[in-house]
């Protein structure tokens, strides 16, 4: 097992220091290993997070090699020659390189490795600072004056909110996002994910596979009160919500209109959900252990919003965008990655013999980047893999 950093690498450096789970603590575990504290319904510290993963390294007993960088990933005649380069140089002051040889390679380096920034952000006037989830650490970091976080999401609100709470006004654009209550019927609304089975539908029993791969995060944050933050939780701490950003032009944030329609698309499918809850609870005879059906008011459509955003005026001071993530197949040399960058695989059988990829949106259930859902992901397909193996007479 080969990791760049150190275990947890990403973890320690690349999120900013109020980050939780979204995902309750009795939701934690992976192998061998689950949360035991005393706040099962609480959510996991960004610390408690690095400790969690690195204890589970230890248990394990996992043969990872950390500060080993993976440069490329080739095709060989029995597989596959894995270029990787370590800390330090050699005797004759050249960086310390190695080939490994496989007859198979599972990536598991995530989909999330560098932010999804548009790029007319090259337009943005050099007098506003920009900003993306790995630099943010606090508001303290920032300018003083004005922020505009870009993108709804879960990121998007949580920074939002610590932004608006830490006496900047904030400005958050809005484009397509998926709301959720943190509590349904009395339970955390994970808990419904998982006890209803929507965590467990597999790849290929979704309609349209490819756009669930690429919703956006819900609206959700983990925090001791369990509170939920939606677009009317924002607006009420006095966040002025705007359109999505479609371009800058002289030196102008313009953004699309439309909010109503996609505050009501979220609010739509959100009680679709909900729906599907109730009657999942109706069903299997668990409506007792819950409390009663409960539906949330609709997004409140601010009365008037704004188009357009002088950049050059100082009202704005600092940009965040918080527009997603992408992977980063930059050392892969094998042509299995299409024109957006993204793995060609089934369920996490890449197309190339030998190559297979875990910890991706969808892999092969709605789980698959949790961290409770990797374990049935992981099982398949290194079943798929020894199988593999036995056939080509390895192991």
């Amino acid at each position: 097992m080969l990791e760049r950093g150190e275990v947890a690498n990403s973890w320690r450096h690349e999120r900013w220091d109020s980050l939780r789970l979204l995902t309750p603590n009795w939701q934690s575990r992976l192998p061998g290993l689950r949360y035991e504290g005393p706040d099962p319904d609480g959510y996991m510290t960004m610390g408690e997070v690095i400790e969690f993963i690195s204890r589970f390294a230890t248990v394990s007993r996992a043969p990872v090699r950390t500060g080993t960088n993976v440069t490329s990933v080739r095709r060989a005649d029995d597989g596959y020659v894995v270029t990787t380069s370590r800390g330090g140089f050699g005797e004759a002051c050249e960086p310390n390189i190695e080939h490994i040889r496989a007859r198979a390679v599972v990536i598991s380096s995530g989909a999330c490795n560098r932010p999804s920034v548009p790029r007319f952000s090259d337009a943005v006037p050099a007098s506003v600072e920009q900003l993306t989830p790995f630099s943010y650490r606090d508001p303290a970091g920032l300018p003083d004056g004005g922020v505009l976080v870009v993108g709804a999401s879960a990121t998007g609100v949580q920074l939002a909110a610590e932004l608006q709470r830490s006496g900047r006004p904030v400005t958050l654009s809005v484009g397509e996002h998926v709301r959720l209550p943190r509590l349904y019927r009395g339970r955390d609304v994970l808990w419904w994910m998982d006890a209803s089975g929507v965590w467990d539908e597999r790849h290929d029993e979704v309609d349209d596979l490819t756009r669930a791969r690429r919703l956006p995060s819900p609206q959700l944050v983990g925090t001791p009160s369990r509170i939920t933050l939606d677009l009317n939780a924002l607006s009420v701490l006095g966040v002025e919500l705007v359109g999505r950003w479609a371009t800058v032009r002289d030196g102008r944030a313009l953004f699309s209109g439309g909010l109503r329609n996609v505050f009501s698309l979220a609010d739509l499918k959100l009680a679709r959900l909900l729906d599907s809850f109730d009657e999942w609870a109706r069903t299997s005879g668990c409506s007792g252990a819950v409390d009663p059906p409960e539906r949330f008011a609709p997004t409140q459509v601010p009365s008037s919003s704004r188009l357009q955003l002088d950049l050059r005026s100082g009202e704005i001071r600092t940009i965040v965008w918080a527009t997603g993530f992408r992977p980063d197949y930059g050392w892969l040399d094998v042509p299995v990655v299409d024109t957006k960058g993204h793995l060609r695989h089934e369920g996490g059988t890449v197309d190339s013999p030998g190559l297979y990829a875990l910890g991706l949106p969808v892999l092969r259930r709605r789980k698959s980047t949790f961290i409770h859902g990797i374990e049935d992901d992981a099982r398949e397909v290194i079943d798929h893999l020894g199988e593999y193996l036995a056939g080509r007479g390895g192991s």
